[in-house]
């Protein structure tokens, strides 16, 4: 694979598109944050291995309580039962990443949209786009908050990928400054909507198309029992070995994204991964999730520690990548 995108990485994943591929069941390792100081070693080292054999893990013991995540989630769910008219008061503005939007995202894996609605925060961007305090008391004021927490962790772990590339301890998170007016972290709230009962164990059904994700480092917080989730490990992908991310409450989910790809010169896979439909006599309902996108503030420079691929900014490389994977279908 390589990191200068062009139209191949549009084929690569229709390529992983359908119900293709074996069921695989790769350890998704587990990383207890707990006492990082003392154990920040310990940690850097299983991070690490994770991420270059697999691109996915969980972490336990990173310090966000489980009320925060709680109340994260119940207002999630208030502002998606809000009725379409309300929300789409506070559609997506795309230049921004900020905002609403519903079934819009069409992955090239599956050239159909993903079935769900969203909602995106990027500090900077919301303007006009908060629902009203009469419609979500202390929304913004929350969700702020926990994004804030988002962010401790996510530097963190990259602190660590710092550690083992030869950067200054801060170099990621540097490069990620809330206060800067082109920091361009994104918490997003996702809801995916209930199966049909007509649509019950229907094949090639999925809730999001196979892809990568743009950022450095992606934190997915997901519901016990409201799973779906699948990665494909191993850079080409050709074998098409999905291993299904059992769903917890207590672990969030993290995963490598694109730009922390080329930021490590390739040292640091990011890998596919979808969420298929529930399949007969699995859960069948809404499905609620939130994510939180470490993605460098738009003027930073990415430039790997041996000099892989020249410099570009954030802003350059993600405009970049959504052309690649984006581009009219001829």
């Amino acid at each position: 694979m390589t990191t200068e995108y062009d139209l191949s990485e549009v084929d690569r994943e229709k390529r992983m598109g359908g119900l293709g591929g074996e069921t695989g069941n790769r350890e998704i390792r587990v990383i207890d944050l707990g006492e990082f100081d003392s154990r920040r070693a310990e940690i850097t080292a299983e991070l690490w291995t994770a991420a270059t054999e697999i691109g996915f893990f969980q972490l336990a013991g990173h310090g966000i309580t489980p009320e925060r995540i709680d109340r994260a989630f119940a207002l999630t769910e208030r502002f998606f039962a809000l009725p379409e008219p309300v929300k789409a008061k506070y559609a997506l503005v795309k230049a921004k990443n900020a905002g609403w939007e519903s079934l819009s995202q069409v992955r090239p894996s599956i050239g159909v949209p993903d079935q769900k609605e969203s909602y995106q925060i990027t500090r900077p961007n919301m303007t006009d786009l908060w629902p009203d305090a009469g419609e979500l008391p202390e929304f913004a004021t929350e969700l702020l908050e926990f994004e804030r927490q988002c962010w401790t962790v996510a530097m963190r772990v990259l602190s660590c990928f710092a550690d083992r590339l030869g950067f200054p301890r801060e170099h990621f998170t540097a490069a990620h400054d809330p206060g800067s007016d082109r920091y361009q972290c994104t918490l997003r709230l996702l809801h995916y909507f209930a199966v049909p009962p007509e649509l019950y164990g229907a094949p090639d059904r999925w809730r999001a198309g196979a892809h990568t994700d743009f950022d450095c480092l992606t934190l997915l917080f997901q519901r016990d029992g409201q799973g779906g989730l699948q990665v494909c490990p191993g850079r080409e992908m050709d074998g098409q070995q999905w291993t299904a991310i059992t769903p917890s409450s207590a672990l969030i989910t993290c995963n490598i994204g694109d730009m922390l790809t080329r930021w490590s010169d390739d040292l640091l896979p990011s890998n596919f991964h979808r969420v298929r439909g529930p399949g007969a006599g699995e859960y069948q309902g809404d499905r609620y999730s939130i994510a939180f996108f470490a993605q460098a503030d738009r003027d930073a420079v990415i430039h790997g520690p041996r000099g892989e691929y020249p410099p570009v900014t954030a802003a350059d490389f993600i405009a970049a990548r959504v052309a690649a994977n984006y581009r009219p279908r001829s």
